[in-house]
């Protein structure tokens, strides 16, 4: 059976098993572009930082890992464009939304898409010349909260936003790469009401 036919029988049946999250929960990372290693770790150190007062417990895997273990709790978050910060070559249209989570008849899914092109282009403007040198750690601190933001809409199954935090309706280029940012008292409260 292909990887793609097994993912797409895995998404099935998280569809299925959406309603009752376990404690713990895996998040399939699908990269469909180049990405930065050392940006990627610190976007999974960043999300977990974030995460840590929440009630659920996560864990990060691959399409393949994910093809072979089958983990009854899957949230899948595709990353399109390239997740690598690169000097700025060209203009790029930063209007819309850097990431999204899809929904079917008013019922948010566990499926998301993160534009790591807008997310980049939102963050090089608020990156003076001295960070340079660690851009692809704020590019990473940046997929983080992109990341949370999602999560925080796939598990408590709202399209609503936060006043404040991580799940606030837009964040700025600066907010994301600010030293801190956290989760909002109101998306703690709906991730434990889940």
């Amino acid at each position: 059976m292909s990887a793609s036919l097994r993912l797409a029988r895995i998404c099935a049946l998280v569809c299925l098993a959406l309603p009752a999250f376990a404690e713990g929960v895996t998040i399939l990372l699908d990269f469909q572009g180049p990405r930065s290693e050392p940006a990627i770790a610190e976007m999974k150190r960043e999300f977990t930082g974030i995460m840590k007062g929440s009630p659920v417990t996560f864990n990060f895997r691959s399409r393949a890992q994910v093809a072979e273990e089958t983990p009854a709790d899957l949230l899948v978050v595709r990353f399109t464009g390239k997740c690598v910060f690169e000097p700025a070559g060209f203009l790029y249209d930063e209007r819309g939304a850097m990431a999204f989570t899809y929904s079917t008849e008013g019922v948010v899914q566990p499926f998301s898409d993160v534009a790591c092109d807008k997310v980049t282009s939102a963050i090089r403007p608020a990156i003076s010349g001295a960070d340079y040198g660690k851009a692809d750690l704020l590019l990473g601190r940046a997929l983080g909260r992109v990341l949370a933001h999602e999560v925080v809409h796939m598990l408590s199954k709202s399209g609503t936003h936060a006043r404040d935090g991580v799940a606030r309706t837009a964040l700025s280029g600066n907010q994301l790469i600010a030293p801190k940012l956290k989760l909002g008292p109101q998306d703690l409260e709906r991730m434990h009401a889940r």
